[in-house]
C-alpha cells in the first residue's frame, strides 16, 4: 500500500448531494494521518493533505458507496467501468421480493408470515445501507435524510405499514441511484475533455523518432503530428503547415490555419499537413489541462443562490422533523386521534420532508451550465460570476483587441526630417518599438519587415515605458520618444502645421503617435485597426437582450474613437483614455447601473477587469494572464461567444429558480395533504423522489443548450 505525504487530488465517483460531501470530507479528515481534506461537489473530487491509501478514503465513503480512483488515471482504460444496472443490483433484487411480496398479500394477507417476510427481505437489502448510516447518524443526533428516512421505515414496520415501508425503501434507492446517475453525468461533461488528448505521441530525439507517455514528453522535445491525428501537447509550429481543429479549447468549428512560430494546444486536431512542434509546456501545465482545472474549480465554487438554499435546509429539516413529531402526538393526545393513523402521517411527513430536490438545484443546474460553456470556448470560473452576468446592466468595451481585430497596420508614415532619410528614420522608429508590448508597436514592426528596415544593428539602451504616453530609449547618445502630443507639447506649439497634419489623420478613424527627440518631433506614423466583422452585430444582440448600456472605452484619441465606436453602435465612446481613467468610469458605471461588466485583453486594462462585477477576457486560449485573472474568459477570441454567455446565464437563473420554486411548492402540496389525513408512505416518497428528478433533469438541460438555441 503506498502513501502520498503531499496534496493530492482523487476523483469520487456517486457523490450525490451537497450533505454527503461534508459528511465524506470529515471522515476523510478524521483519518490518521490526514492534516486536511477538501470536497469539491461540483467536480465530484477530493484533496487530500498526508498520508493516505485509496482504500483509506473508499472506507471514509462507504455510506455512500464512493468509488475514489487516482487523479492522474481518469479515462484510462485501467480503471473499470461499471453500469448503473451493476451499481444497483440491490436495487433490481430488492424490487423482485416486493413484487414477491405483493403477489403473496393477495393470495394470503397482508399479516401472513410469508408476506410480511418477503417486504422484510425487501427492505432489509434494498436499505442495508441506508440503515447503517441512519442509524449511525441517530445515534450521534445527526438529522440527515438517511436519518428522516431510516426513523420513516422503521416506524412504518412498527405499525405494520411492511408493504409501504418497503415501497419506500425501494423508491428511495431508486431516487438515490438516478440523482447519483445525473450528477455524474454533469461532471464527465467537462471531465470527457481529459479524454480528447492522446496519451502517447511521436517524437524526435537525438535524430530518431520514438513514442512515448505523455508524462514522459518534456519541454524542448519536438513533436511530429501527421495529418489525421490530434496534438498531444501545447507547443509551437517550427516546421510544416496545416490546418487545426481548435473547437476543443476555443469552441471554435472552422479548423485555424497553423505555420511557423504559431501556437498550437494539446487535444486539438491537426486535419491536413505534417506538423513538426516545439514543445513549450509539460502535459500538466497545457492549455487544456488548465482549462480542465479552472473549471473544475469553478464547479465547485458556490453561487449566491446555493449559499441560500443551504442555509434554508439547514433550518428546514429540523422543521420538517419538529412538525412531524407534533403531528404524531398532539391529535392523540389533545383530539382523541387513533396513534396509528396520526403516526402514520408524521413518519410521512418526514419522507417528504427530505431536503433532496431542495439541495440537488442549484449545483446541477451551474455544474451542466459552467461544463456547456467551457465546451463552447468560454471559461466561467465560478457560479458567482454565472449569476452576475445573467444580471448584467451595462458592459463595457476595451477597443484594441476586442471590439477591432488587434491587428493594427501602419497606414501612414510622414518623415519629417531634415537630413535623415525615411528607412533611417525607420530603423531607429522600429529599434525603439522592438522593446515595446503595446500592440501599436506589432504594426510598426511588421511595416518594418515589409520594407525590409534592418534595425538589428542599432543598440537601444535605458528603455522605459511613460504609462498612459509612451515610451522612450537612448539610441546613438540621443534620447528619442515615441507616443502622444503630450511628449512633444511643446514643438507642438510652435508648429501649428504639423499638429493639423495629426489632425487630419485622426479624424479618418487612425491612431497617430509621434517619433522624435525633446525638442523635434522626427516622423509622423498613422495606424489602423480593422473593426471586426462581429462587432456591430454583437452590440445589436447585446442592446436586444436587454443590456442598458454600453461603453467604448479606449486610450486611442478622441476621433479615432468616435469613428470605431459610431460604426459599432455603442451607447456611449470616452476616448485618451488612462488606465486609471477607465477605473473611475468603471466605478461610475457601477454606481448607475450596479451590474456592470468589462471586456478587455486581460492585461493592459488590469485595473478595470478587476474593479467590474465580471472581468472578461478575450482570447484565453495560451494567454496565462487572461485564464488566472479573468472572472470569463473567451478562449476562442469570438466576442460573438459574449451574447450568448449571458443568455446562458439567465437561462441558468431562470432554471435555478424553477427548480427551487418546484421543490418548495410540490413539497408544500404534499405536506398540506396531511390535513385531510391522505398523506400516505408512498405517494412522500413519490413526491420527494419526482421532485429531485425533475429540478435534475431540468438542470441538465443546460448541458445541451448552444448559442442558436437560446
Amino acid at each position: 500500500m503506498s502513501y502520498e505525504k503531499d496534496v493530492k487530488s482523487y476523483r469520487v465517483e456517486g457523490l450525490s448531494c451537497t450533505n454527503c460531501a461534508g459528511k465524506f470530507e470529515r471522515n476523510v479528515q478524521n483519518i490518521e494521518g490526514v492534516t486536511d481534506a477538501k470536497v469539491n461537489f461540483g467536480a465530484g473530487k477530493i484533496s487530500v493533505c498526508g498520508q493516505v491509501s485509496i482504500e483509506q478514503i473508499e472506507k471514509a465513503g462507504a455510506f455512500e458507496n464512493l468509488k475514489i480512483i487516482d487523479e492522474n488515471i481518469f479515462g484510462n482504460e485501467s480503471v473499470p467501468k461499471v453500469s448503473l444496472l451493476q451499481k444497483n443490483l440491490h436495487v433490481l433484487l430488492a424490487t423482485c421480493f416486493v413484487f414477491l411480496g405483493g403477489i403473496s398479500m393477495y393470495l394470503q394477507g397482508e399479516d401472513s408470515l410469508l408476506t410480511i417476510g418477503l417486504f422484510l427481505l425487501a427492505i432489509l437489502i434494498g436499505g442495508y445501507n441506508l440503515f447503517l448510516e441512519g442509524l449511525k447518524n441517530l445515534l450521534k443526533f445527526e438529522f440527515t435524510m438517511e436519518t428522516l428516512m431510516t426513523i420513516a421505515i422503521i416506524g412504518a414496520a412498527l405499525i405494520g405499514e411492511w408493504s409501504e415501508g418497503a415501497i419506500v425503501v425501494i423508491l428511495f434507492a431508486l431516487s438515490e441511484a438516478l440523482e447519483r446517475y445525473s450528477m455524474d453525468k454533469a461532471r464527465h461533461s467537462i471531465r470527457s475533455l481529459m479524454e480528447i488528448s492522446p496519451k502517447e505521441a511521436n517524437i524526435r530525439r537525438g535524430g530518431k523518432e520514438i513514442s512515448l507517455s505523455v508524462k514522459d514528453i518534456q519541454v524542448g522535445d519536438t513533436l511530429i503530428i501527421k495529418p489525421g491525428q490530434k496534438i498531444a501537447m501545447d507547443g509551437v509550429v517550427i516546421k510544416g503547415y496545416s490546418a487545426v481543429n481548435q473547437a476543443a479549447i476555443t469552441g471554435e468549428a472552422i479548423p485555424v490555419e497553423k505555420k511557423v512560430h504559431d501556437e498550437v494546444f494539446a487535444g486539438t486536431l491537426n486535419t491536413e499537413g505534417l506538423l513538426e512542434v516545439n514543445v513549450t509546456k509539460r502535459v500538466e501545465d497545457t492549455t487544456l489541462a488548465k482549462i480542465i482545472h479552472l473549471v473544475e474549480e469553478a464547479q465547485g465554487e458556490r453561487a449566491p443562490a446555493q449559499a441560500f438554499v443551504d442555509t434554508f435546509a439547514k433550518y428546514y429539516t429540523p422543521f420538517i422533523i419538529i412538525s412531524a413529531l407534533l403531528i404524531m402526538i398532539i391529535p392523540p393526545l389533545l383530539f382523541a386521534g387513533d396513534w396509528n393513523s396520526w403516526v402514520y402521517q408524521g413518519l410521512s411527513v418526514l419522507v417528504v420532508g427530505c431536503p433532496c430536490s431542495l439541495v440537488i438545484s442549484t449545483p446541477v443546474s451551474i455544474v451542466s451550465a459552467i461544463g456547456n460553456a467551457a465546451k463552447q470556448g468560454v471559461l466561467v470560473k465560478g457560479g458567482i460570476y454565472l449569476e452576475e452576468i445573467g444580471q448584467l446592466k451595462a458592459i463595457a468595451f476595451d477597443k484594441t483587441g476586442t471590439l477591432t481585430e488587434g491587428r493594427p497596420v501602419v497606414t501612414d508614415f510622414v518623415n519629417l526630417s531634415d537630413n535623415l532619410s525615411d528607412s533611417e528614420v525607420f530603423s531607429k522608429l522600429a529599434a525603439l518599438e522592438f522593446f515595446s508590448q503595446h500592440p501599436l508597436a506589432a504594426a510598426i514592426m511588421k511595416e518594418a519587415e515589409i520594407r525590409g528596415i534592418n534595425y538589428s544593428t542599432l543598440t537601444v539602451t535605458n528603455f522605459s515605458s511613460i504609462t498612459g504616453q509612451g515610451i522612450q530609449g537612448d539610441l546613438q547618445k540621443m534620447t528619442y520618444f515615441i507616443g502622444r502630443p503630450k511628449l512633444f507639447a511643446a514643438y507642438l506649439d510652435n508648429n501649428p502645421a504639423l499638429v493639423q497634419d495629426y489632425l487630419t489623420l485622426e479624424k479618418q478613424g487612425k491612431t497617430v503617435v509621434l517619433f522624435g527627440t525633446k525638442n523635434k518631433v522626427l516622423a509622423l506614423v498613422a495606424v489602423a485597426d480593422k473593426l471586426r466583422v462581429a462587432s456591430r452585430g454583437v452590440i445589436n444582440q447585446l442592446h436586444s437582450l436587454g443590456i442598458e448600456h454600453t461603453i467604448m472605452l479606449t486610450g486611442d484619441n478622441r476621433h479615432t474613437a468616435e469613428v470605431i465606436g459610431t460604426e459599432v453602435g455603442v451607447s456611449e465612446i470616452k476616448g485618451n483614455l488612462m488606465p486609471e481613467d477607465k477605473l473611475s468610469y468603471m466605478k461610475e458605471l457601477q454606481e448607475k447601473y450596479a451590474k456592470v461588466a468589462m471586456i478587455g485583453d486581460g492585461v493592459n486594462d488590469a485595473p478595470a477587469l478587476a474593479a467590474a462585477s465580471v472581468g472578461i477576457a478575450m482570447g484565453g486560449a495560451g494567454t496565462d494572464a487572461a485564464l488566472e485573472t479573468a472572472d470569463v474568459a473567451l478562449m476562442g477570441d469570438d466576442l460573438e461567444k459574449l451574447p450568448f454567455i449571458v443568455k446562458l446565464s439567465r437561462k441558468t437563473l431562470r432554471i435555478i429558480k424553477q427548480n427551487i420554486t418546484f421543490s418548495l411548492v410540490i413539497k408544500s402540496v404534499a405536506l398540506l395533504l396531511v390535513i385531510p389525513g391522505w398523506l400516505t408512505l408512498w405517494i412522500a416518497i413519490l413526491a420527494d423522489m419526482g421532485a429531485t428528478l425533475i429540478v435534475t433533469l431540468n438542470g441538465l438541460r443546460l448541458m445541451r443548450t448552444r448559442s442558436n438555441q437560446l
